[in-house]
């Protein structure tokens, strides 16, 4: 799709001896870069705005945080995010208010704090993006999922749309902190809106850049509007979930495409450009083998475009490999987390264009056979209004997370049960001193939390007035911009 922004003719443009030029650039990605526009750069962002190094928003559960809320025409080119959610098991040595970034990064075993990482909060965030004051998003998504972290497992890669860059001691672990990456264009003529919605029950912290150009005149009319949606089928609806992968038994034919997995289904006229995939996988076999299909405008059977086996969709073979190649790779590989694998598939340089409506779809095992947990965000381009996207509830997002032994003063002794009346029975038969010692961590857990509330509190309504010096400062911009010829 061609990069959305009203450029100066090139004849227009002069030269170093000033006459016309004699070349005229396209608006391929390193061709744009230096070529001459009549647009203005500008960003929203966390940033502290009273100088200091409190550099990201604080939302607390149930809330709702504005990222961005742009006037246009313009066009978003860049986000860039990070967060964090941690939970406290035991109170810490260091007063929370004196925290003057979002964390404190130190391990637990040093005993000056006692907190994890919520291993489900990168599905329990939910980012949102409204174009030209459409009233449902045309982007909705669990953040993390939006950003290639499928099973809110974080792992390192590099495509050309999008990155994610994880430490190595958090590197394919469930929640680990990570910064992500997307470049692909999001244009809008009068608005732009992005959100992020807290829907877990702790506050979340939230360092975030979202870059954008303004335009002076209103975009082409051929200009396409971001999507992207998630779904996920747990567990799919396999009719032989039992079957060996590849055995004689699973020998079917499928010539309809009945009960196969739904990446995308819309209508309208556009382009898709891709998706992640994610799969919880457990028989011990491998979760392929199944075909993707996609369904364009009239198509009944067969469709437009039909595939040969999942992993050869994500342009690999024999099975999957680990690799990040700029349009597809594998971030997360089943031989490293078993029974996950998160995969992707851009089709950015071969866009799948539709005119009425388009339905791409997996075959979840050869014939549907296959009962795996799967996800998806589906990315495209189309004309507005888009559809009415919507996500299951919080319960229904979270992620298959193998069980470990309880964690902290809830497990009780040696991981017994964790209920109070558990915890109550096993302190009875304490001495009195060790008693002593636990309501005394008790006391101290309590006066922690609340000094720790205070501080979330503080920060975040700092957090909602950035949000809405952000807007004045984007308008300020945009009057600036269009008030100078």
């Amino acid at each position: 799709m061609p990069t959305p922004s009203v450029s100066t003719p090139a004849s227009a443009l002069p030269t170093a001896s000033g006459g016309p030029s004699p070349f005229s650039l396209g608006d391929d990605l390193l061709g744009r870069a230096a070529k001459r526009r009549d647009a203005r750069s500008a960003r929203v962002s966390s940033w502290d705005r009273t100088g200091g190094n409190e550099d990201a928003f604080v939302v607390m559960p149930g809330e709702t945080a504005v990222l961005a809320d742009l006037e246009g025409p313009g066009a978003i080119t860049h986000l860039w995010l990070t967060q964090t959610c941690r939970r406290v098991l035991g109170p810490g040595l260091i007063d929370p208010t004196l925290a003057g970034v979002a964390m404190f990064e130190i391990h637990n075993a040093l005993g000056l704090n006692w907190e994890i990482t919520d291993p489900d909060y990168y599905r329990k965030v939910i980012i949102r993006m409204y174009w030209d004051d459409q009233e449902t998003p045309s982007v909705v998504a669990p953040l993390g999922d939006f950003f290639c972290v499928g099973n809110s497992i974080a792992g390192n890669f590099s495509s050309l749309p999008f990155t994610v860059s994880v430490k190595e001691g958090e590197r394919l672990t469930f929640g680990g902190p990570a910064a992500f990456n997307c470049y692909l264009p999001m244009p809008f003529n009068s608005r732009a809106r992005i959100e992020v919605e807290n829907q877990n029950d702790v506050p979340y912290v939230q360092y975030y850049y979202v870059d954008y150009e303004l335009y002076r005149e209103q975009l082409p009319g051929d200009v396409l509007y971001f999507h992207a949606h998630w779904r996920r089928e747990n567990p799919c609806d396999g009719w032989g979930p039992d079957l060996q992968v590849n055995s004689l038994e699973t020998q079917v034919p499928n010539l309809t495409g009945a009960g196969n997995y739904v990446i995308l289904e819309t209508e309208g006229a556009g382009n898709y450009i891709g998706c992640n995939h994610s799969v919880a996988h457990f028989p011990g076999t491998w979760w392929g083998e199944g075909d993707d299909m996609i369904f364009i405008d009239d198509d009944t059977w067969p469709p437009s475009m039909h595939g040969t086996g999942g992993e050869d969709y994500f342009n690999q073979a024999w099975g999957m490999q680990r690799n990040a190649y700029p349009m597809c790779g594998t971030i997360v590989h089943e031989e490293d987390v078993p029974g996950y694998q998160v995969s992707y598939r851009w089709h950015l340089a071969d866009p799948v264009r539709f005119e009425e409506r388009i339905k791409v779809t997996m075959e979840h095992g050869h014939a549907n056979h296959l009962a795996d947990d799967w996800a998806s965000t589906a990315y495209w381009y189309q004309t507005l209004p888009g559809p009415r996207l919507e996500i299951p509830g919080v319960a229904d997002r979270l992620s298959r997370i193998p069980q470990s032994p309880p964690r902290g003063p809830a497990a009780g002794a040696n991981g017994a049960n964790g209920s109070a009346d558990g915890r109550a029975a096993h302190r009875a038969d304490l001495p009195g001193e060790l008693l002593e010692m636990i309501r005394a961590r008790d006391d101290r857990m309590v006066e922690f939390e609340a000094k720790r509330a205070q501080w979330f509190e503080r920060r975040a309504a700092d957090s909602r007035e950035r949000q809405r010096a952000n807007a004045d400062q984007a308008a300020r911009i945009r009057d600036a911009f269009l008030g100078r010829r």
